[in-house]
């Protein structure tokens, strides 16, 4: 996505994948800072330990607690998490509902994220977790309830968010291995994006409801994170047609 965006603003720029493990992200962290170095993204299972080297968090990241985007300017570091307003532009695009209640299954770094985002946007949340004591320490600092799923009031629910890893590379995985009744205008977003169509999403349209796969959040929170490097304000069209390329392709690092 990064370099259709580079050749679509005219920027001299490259984007690059590196696999680095936990021993390894502090010298990864620290090369950040050499010049002509824009910044970088990071994914599972940094996020929430990389705010620990950076010399600086936005409100959002700091709130979140997960960094996934980190921003280099004069040599220091800033996190920003970008999962949470790309979630939401995402959610419009796909003309998600705005009242009942809104269900985040989850309580990593992604569903921190997308609790963090709701309650920005005003939404009732509950947590759903199958680990019920992470559920309600999620939800007692960032707001919102939680809920186990087998008593959560699944009829009132008019927006289902996945932010589990539950189906990721695994399409017959579940987080609700028995999909609930929901609200008939319900949708459900799935954020994994790989594969696309999850047994999550399967699941929602047998049900007769809109079901979303994770790839428009993903170009969202990109492009978020490519303005705050380049200053450039690329459509979201071009990430999202750059995914559908590297989605044919299988291109790890689009």
């Amino acid at each position: 996505m990064h370099r259709a965006a580079f050749a679509h603003a005219g920027i001299d720029g490259e984007y690059t994948a590196r696999r680095v493990g936990a021993a390894g992200l502090p010298e990864a962290v620290a090369g950040l800072r050499q010049p002509g170095v824009l910044g970088a993204n990071l994914s599972l299972p940094h996020k929430e330990s990389v705010p620990a080297l950076l010399d600086d968090l936005t409100p959002a990241a700091r709130a979140i607690g997960a960094v996934n985007t980190v921003i280099h300017s004069g040599g220091r570091l800033r996190g920003d998490n970008t999962d949470a307003p790309g979630l939401l532009a995402a959610l419009a695009d796909a003309d998600a509902p705005t009242g009942g209640l809104s269900v985040v299954l989850g309580a990593g770094g992604a569903a921190r994220a997308a609790v963090y985002a709701l309650r920005q946007a005003g939404h009732d949340v509950l947590v759903v977790n199958r680990t019920h004591a992470r559920a309600q320490a999620l939800a007692a600092e960032l707001g919102g309830r939680a809920a186990w799923p087998e008593t959560a009031p699944w009829s009132a629910v008019t927006l289902l968010v996945n932010a589990s890893s539950a189906g990721l590379d695994a399409p017959d995985d579940s987080p609700l291995p028995t999909f609930p009744p929901l609200d008939p205008r319900a949708l459900v977003y799935d954020m994994v994006y790989r594969p696309a169509e999850t047994r999550l999403l399967r699941d929602a349209r047998a049900a007769g409801l809109r079901a979303e796969n994770g790839l428009g959040m993903l170009a969202h929170q990109a492009r978020l994170a490519f303005t705050a490097w380049t200053g450039a304000d690329v459509p979201v069209a071009v990430f999202l047609e750059a995914l559908k390329v590297a989605e044919a392709t299988g291109d790890p690092a689009p």
